[in-house]
């Protein structure tokens, strides 16, 4: 007879110790690590990364670089896809960060739940505080430390000196909770910025960049600015990053799209400013921008129950961009593709109830052929019906249908073009997960 809990058991649990799965506060936090004797003073160098768009991509790159450089890194992002693990990827002996172990999870969890008491605290507050532990107690260099949402009153903003701050584009999204404005939201995500310790900012839209200077230079912020301090762009197809004291000529980035120029060039300068304590040379960089893994990105699916089910010569890709920014640059991407080779571009979208699902595909107008829209199954928050989905694609005059899930989707598109096809399945981070756990035959924990 098992006595000890799941994970899956555990995390169940903690959702019930607050009426919100999202209530942005650093107060019940730091309660909770305080009991449990501040391990986030405990934590090797912190590299705390926020922004709308490019935050994962930006941690790959840059998790990327520094283990190519010889370094051990943690990783903590969110939301998972598959599984709760990845949300924790702790260094390994091998030099290579993984997902958290099971019997390790459990016990991370189980420690900081007898501590919390059944206190008040949301499922991020207290697993955030779980992962904290699992960084004090495994050796390692550095810790990439990604925003849960906003940043001001992140859980993860609970680190009072990161070695490095980098603030990836930012857009609107989660407008009920940050603002309904770019600069309302910028404050929120400059809320990260510490008197004195250094940040990278990525591309930004004018509104957003002024409020981040502003703050800046109000804590005395030694801050390096894309456009002005530093650039990234392709030059005879190789990625060229270009700042003050250097000038690098590197590969192309091993993430598809060009808005992954960005990404990589903002972890590129953002890796060069933790020099000398990281031996970042060109090699680490090269290997870096070449090697760097970020599922559900403009991931191309190749095999698999979902994949088979397409005629020869298709192409199925996954992203799990949810927002009008996010759209842009998929929409760009597909059109690239599109360039290089010809395609029908079909896509499967499922959203989030608060997401802005008209700015979004008001960006495939005139580029995708048709839009199905499904269902997101086992999601936290109330996904969009695909009846407004389908709506809003009809509205910008794309062929729309619902579609009970993805499977049926993809046969629907199947009977529409029997010949080859290009198919974006995206919309949601939490529909690109389940999309990977049924290309496993795999069950996705809930987020």
């Amino acid at each position: 007879m098992r006595d000890t809990p799941t994970s899956s058991e555990l995390l169940k649990e903690l959702k019930q110790l607050h009426p919100k799965l999202i209530d942005l506060s650093l107060g019940r936090i730091e309660r909770l690590l305080a009991k449990l004797g501040n391990p986030h003073k405990r934590l090797p160098p912190v590299i705390h990364i926020a922004g709308t768009n490019g935050k994962g991509s930006t941690t790959a790159f840059l998790r990327a670089i520094l283990e190519a450089a010889g370094a051990r890194v943690h990783v903590y992002t969110s939301p998972h896809l598959v599984r709760f693990h990845e949300r924790i990827m702790l260094a390994g002996q091998d030099g290579t960060a993984h997902p958290i172990g099971e019997d390790a999870l459990v016990d991370v969890l189980t420690r900081t739940q007898a501590v919390n008491d059944g206190d008040d605290i949301t499922q991020f507050e207290i697993t955030t505080a779980a992962a904290f532990l699992a960084f004090c107690e495994t050796p390692a260099d550095a810790l990439l430390l990604e925003v849960g949402l906003g940043g001001r009153l992140d859980a993860t903003n609970v680190v009072a000196e990161p070695a490095l701050c980098v603030i990836t584009p930012i857009s609107i999204d989660h407008a009920d909770k940050l603002g309904a404005t770019l600069t309302e939201i910028a404050g929120e995500k400059a809320g990260i910025l510490k008197a004195g310790v250094p940040a990278i900012v990525s591309r930004q839209p004018d509104e957003a960049g002024d409020v981040l200077d502003r703050v800046a230079e109000s804590l005395g912020v030694p801050i390096q600015v894309w456009g002005r301090d530093f650039d990234a762009y392709e030059q005879s197809g190789r990625l060229v990053v270009q700042c003050a004291e250097r000038v690098v000529d590197l590969p192309m980035p091993v993430l598809v799209g060009p808005h992954q120029l960005v990404n990589a060039g903002t972890a590129v300068v953002a890796a060069m400013q933790l020099e000398p304590s990281f031996a970042i040379d060109e090699h680490a960089l090269e290997t870096g921008l070449s090697t760097a893994q970020w599922p559900a990105r403009m991931q191309r699916l190749s095999g698999g129950p979902l994949f088979d089910i397409l005629s020869y010569g298709s192409e199925l890709w996954l992203d799990g961009g949810h927002n009008p920014a996010a759209a842009e640059v998929l929409a760009q991407t597909a059109a690239d593709l599109e360039e290089r080779s010809p395609r029908p571009l079909y896509l499967i979208v499922g959203m989030m109830g608060l997401k802005d699902v008209d700015g979004f595909l008001a960006r495939f107008e005139g580029l995708a052929r048709s839009v199905h829209a499904v269902p997101i199954p086992g999601a936290n928050e109330a996904p969009l019906q695909p009846a407004a989905i389908v709506e809003a694609a009809r509205a910008h005059g794309i062929a729309a249908e619902p579609a009970d899930d993805v499977e049926a989707a993809l046969l629907s598109i199947e009977r529409q073009h029997a010949g080859p096809k290009r198919v974006l399945i995206c919309g949601s981070l939490y529909l690109a997960g389940h999309v990977l756990a049924l290309q496993a035959g795999v069950e996705a924990q809930p987020n």
